[in-house]
């Protein structure tokens, strides 16, 4: 029985309901069937406030609400806003979702290549064309209230990344910012940097998932739990978690076990034995056929395996394909087919079978798929929109379905915790493992999420509960400033402004912050340097100045010392380089010191003295047979001093080293020979430290100075000696605070200073060449910019002048520098060869101006490699040639003839409007490479 409210508490939650229904938050949230999220409701109400807000949430709770809520509010107050996200298939899943709840007239897409309803008052589109408006002072941001940056930890993309830095500096203070971001261990040091650039910024951080995840390790035919039942299972809670001891002790029994070579026949009967015992065992790894029926038992699907390569995802549906795995009824098959041939009815029919379309229809029937990169976007869609449909429950995906794209499933399968990182194969971080591993758990439709990992021979269960337990992905910035943003921005504001603005990243904030500890450091070093410059105050004088003088002559003694000692080694080795076979020496020190016959003197590669021995990088190594009849090599540590021949003998023809007996007879002969002769003593040498002026000027200046007759003279130096020490570190760390602090304005100056050279900028005044450059974006924007200038591009027909763009644009997956790459003949050929002659030469002026490549700054080399494929393709040729030619996917081609379009659209508004061809052949060229499958690909 509920508690009657007095009547003074009966009014006071009727003004709170009252007070509720009068905010914009009350109709918004009566749009959705479910109750809001305490998390989402602060966001709201921050946002209603006037605040900005930084949203921090894992994957799949819905921080999407607080961004659609903003729309809400620009739509209320006859406001714009502009919703950005990374990448354009998120873009288009945005629109659609938008569209569909104010329809479309409303609502418009922006991302580059595409262009539907420009002036609604809501606009999704990528981070870049934002970038792009921003520099451009389009018209398209009068009026616009609320920009929502989904996705906003991509910031520390190292290639992108620098894109919503530049756009949350540059975007008018009347703007509110929305951030929507991955969890993150430093949203709080980003939500300070945000309030420090954009004014009052609410940081919102949740790391309850809405739906409960539990950790599993599916080993042979069972699915172990990770963490025991009693503890906390949801993901990352603070309850103390420990590993199953089942799984550690699975662990132990794999590892303890013996690892027999099949190849070995010496032990074949026992490996033979072993396998059997594997067998029996339950500890294996199972096939991927075998993980989907197993989770399909336990009720476990729908459900995404991430492979990190492309090809084991193909691989993956092609083996359950073989093992007759079927996940869908007749009616399911059905409903596929009639989906399928729906959304590809506008792929010509010459093109399906290049496509592998009927391959990829008949896994889709029986409700399985791949989805990566290299697939044809409209493929990627379909199996998107399966998925969600619950047509398609097995997914064999890459890493990159976990970026953003809404494809929730009720459980996710790791097979490995290694991944190919382009350099080579590293272990997935805590960060990797949760954004995959996010998937997992349907909102109000799955009790809980699943994330199983195959067991793999040598799994570590500890190291697998840290990656499940471990909140450490932080946001790091990548920014760095580029040739384009610096004209734009000195366009804008001028030099000095520009600097001051490129100080407010988020990379340099990160950079302040990092030098505060070092900072501390400095200031205590500098209290200590105080109290042992007190302990070394002498009353008779400058016991500083003393303490400097007696460095200076340790310092020059152990200058001459080291000096003497390499001229010593020096001589020795010219002494070993003269030895020849048969010379009898005397060993100076060492383990064989005494008598020894030279049998080979062991010379250093590339050097001779008439003999052709065994040669050695490190200097000479004589081979020696010493008087106690042992045959040895010795090294230069060996001869201190210079060493002479004492006599010669003669080596029989017939002496083998290995040979006990003739190591015997020529030592006897060697003792007969020499061994009454006694070795020359070698005079030691006087010290050139006796001879030095600079010695003796500063031991008479010790003499004369009046501490050094002080009764605690020694006392005073130990005290001297730890300031000096002292002092020597901190301005170590000074110099570190120096390299931190202002970086990313030392690198602006560098750009500054080669487009000054280079006529781009006069001082604060962008040139005509400048203001091309402002209008060119990309990685190798400068190299664009060079070639427009020289006319390199002039007189190209729209398809050589394709396979140019290309250039600019592509990147191997991995560099093959053993076969150069097909081009086209004729002009394209010598306009690429000039390209790359450009490059050289801005390289060049990058190393004198000393901007680094490998900081993310400057100029890569042009890359040939999908020139032949651009200028096949903007020349009309099949699919088929194409594709077969360029032996690439087709959703890898799709991409890059987009970015090339893309560029070639740039270079249409950059290039010289009188006396040139190249902006009328650029726009050619686009609508030549806008056919078939590169245009069909639905919305962007």
């Amino acid at each position: 029985m509920t508690e009657e409210l007095t009547p003074a508490e009966a009014y006071a939650a009727a003004r709170l309901r009252a007070a509720e229904q009068a905010t914009a938050l009350a109709p918004f949230r009566a749009l959705y069937d479910f109750e809001l999220d305490p998390f989402q409701i602060e966001a709201c109400r921050a946002l209603e406030a006037g605040k900005g807000v930084l949203v921090a949430a894992p994957t799949g709770s819905g921080k999407t609400i607080v961004g659609e809520f903003a729309v809400h509010l620009a739509l209320e107050q006859g406001r714009k806003c502009f919703y950005t996200t990374p990448i354009k298939a998120l873009s288009n899943q945005k629109y659609a979702d938008l569209v569909k709840r104010y329809g479309p007239g409303k609502v418009g897409l922006l991302t580059g290549d595409n262009s539907v309803n420009s002036e609604a008052p809501v606009i999704v589109m990528t981070t870049e064309v934002l970038r792009n408006m921003l520099y451009a002072g389009s018209q398209s941001l009068r009026g616009l209230g609320y920009v929502v940056m989904d996705e906003v930890h991509y910031l520390s993309d190292r290639f992108r990344g620098a894109v919503w830095e530049e756009v949350i500096i540059h975007l008018p203070e009347s703007v509110t910012l929305v951030s929507l971001s991955a969890t993150v261990s430093n949203a709080e040091e980003f939500g300070d940097w945000l309030d420090t650039v954009r004014g009052d910024t609410e940081v919102i951080v949740s790391e309850s998932r809405p739906v409960p995840l539990w950790q599993h390790v599916l080993a042979g035919r069972r699915i172990y739990d990770l963490f025991e039942e009693e503890t906390d299972h949801g993901g990352r809670g603070s309850g103390r978690r420990e590993v199953n001891p089942d799984l550690v002790r699975l662990a132990r029994m794999e590892n303890s076990r013996p690892s027999f070579n099949g190849r070995d026949r010496r032990r074949g009967r026992e490996a033979d034995r072993e396998r059997e015992r594997r067998q029996r065992s339950r500890i294996w790894t199972p096939g991927r056929p075998e993980v989907i029926e197993r989770l399909d038992a336990e009720g476990l699907l729908p459900a995404i395996t991430f492979i990190f390569s492309r090809a084991g995802c193909e691989a993956a549906v092609q083996q359950c394909l073989y093992a007759g795995l079927r996940l869908n009824d007749e009616e399911g098959r059905a409903r596929v087919r009639e989906i399928v041939e729906e959304r590809t009815a506008s792929i010509p029919t010459e093109d399906l079978h290049v496509l592998g379309y009927y391959e990829w229809l008949e896994g889709l029937e029986r409700g399985i798929a791949a989805h990566h990169a290299g697939m044809l976007p409209t493929f990627k869609e379909v199996v998107e929109e399966l998925f969600v449909r619950g047509l398609v429950k097995a997914v064999f995906a890459t890493e990159t379905l976990a970026l953003g794209i809404n494809m929730p499933a009720r459980s996710v399968v790791l097979e490995k915790l290694v991944k190919w990182n382009g350099e080579q194969h590293a272990d997935i971080t805590p960060g990797e493992y949760t954004q995959l591993t996010g998937r997992a758990g349907r909102r109000g439709i799955d009790v809980e999420g699943h994330a199983v990992v195959l067991w793999q021979r040598g799994m570590d269960p500890g190291h697998l509960a840290g990656l499940a337990g471990t909140r450490t992905y932080p946001l790091r910035s990548s920014f760095k400033p580029s040739y384009n943003m610096a004209v734009n921005l000195v366009d804008q504001f001028g030099r000095h402004r520009s600097r001051e603005l490129l100080e407010t990243s988020f990379a340099q904030f990160q950079a302040d912050r990092s030098v505060v500890g070092i900072s501390r450091q400095v200031q205590r070093n500098e209290e200590g340097l105080e109290g042992y410059r007190e302990g070394m105050t002498c009353h008779l004088g400058d016991f500083e100045e003393y303490a400097r003088m007696r460095r200076e002559l340790k310092d020059r003694e152990t200058e001459l010392a080291k000096q003497g000692a390499a001229q010593r080694r020096v001589a020795a080795a010219t002494s070993l380089e003269r030895l020849k076979p048969g010379d009898v020496i005397h060993v100076p020190t060492g383990k064989f010191a005494g008598l020894a016959l030279v049998l080979d003197p062991g010379l250093p590669a590339g050097r001779s003295n008439g003999h052709r021995g065994f040669e050695h990088v490190d200097g000479p190594r004589p081979l020696v047979l010493t008087a106690e009849r042992q045959v040895k090599r010795l090294a230069s540590i060996d001869f201190p001093v210079p060493v002479e021949p004492l006599e010669r003998m003669r080596i029989p023809k017939s002496f083998n080293p290995r040979s006990p007996q003739s190591r015997r007879d020529l030592a006897s002969a060697l003792r007969t020979k020499a061994g009454h002769i006694a070795p020359e003593r070698h005079r030691k040498q006087r010290s050139a430290a006796a001879d030095d002026r600079e010695i003796t000027r500063l031991r008479a200046a010790l003499r004369a100075h009046p501490c050094h007759g002080c009764d605690e003279r020694e006392d005073h130096a130990r005290w001297a000696e730890r300031y000096h020490r002292l002092q020597r570190d901190t301005r170590q760390l000074e110099r570190r605070i120096e390299g931190r602090t202002n970086t990313i304005a030392r690198t602006f100056d560098r750009i500054v200073a080669l487009l000054t050279e280079m006529d781009y900028l006069r001082g604060d005044e962008v040139t005509e060449h400048g203001k091309r450059l402002a209008r060119l974006y990309g990685e190798l924007d400068l190299l664009a910019s060079e070639c427009l200038r020289d006319g390199v591009w002039e007189g190209l027909s729209p398809a050589e002048l394709a396979a140019c763009v290309s250039a600019l644009v592509y990147e191997a997956r991995q560099a093959d520098d053993a076969v150069a790459p097909k081009l086209p003949s004729g002009k394209a050929k010598a306009a690429l060869g000039e390209m790359v002659r450009i490059w050289g030469r801005l390289d060049a002026l990058e190393e004198e101006f000393r901007i680094n490549q490998a900081e993310g700054v400057g100029q890569r080399e042009p890359d040939l490699g999908f020139a032949w494929a651009a200028y096949q393709w903007a020349s009309d040729k099949g699919l088929d040639e194409v594709l077969r030619e360029a032996e690439m996917p087709a959703g890898d081609f799709v991409r890059w003839c987009k970015q090339v379009i893309d560029v070639l659209g740039q270079i249409a508004a950059a290039a010289p409007r009188e006396n040139s061809t190249v902006a009328k052949n650029a726009r050619k060229a686009v609508d030549a490479l806008l056919r078939g499958v590169v245009a069909y690909s639905s919305v962007g």
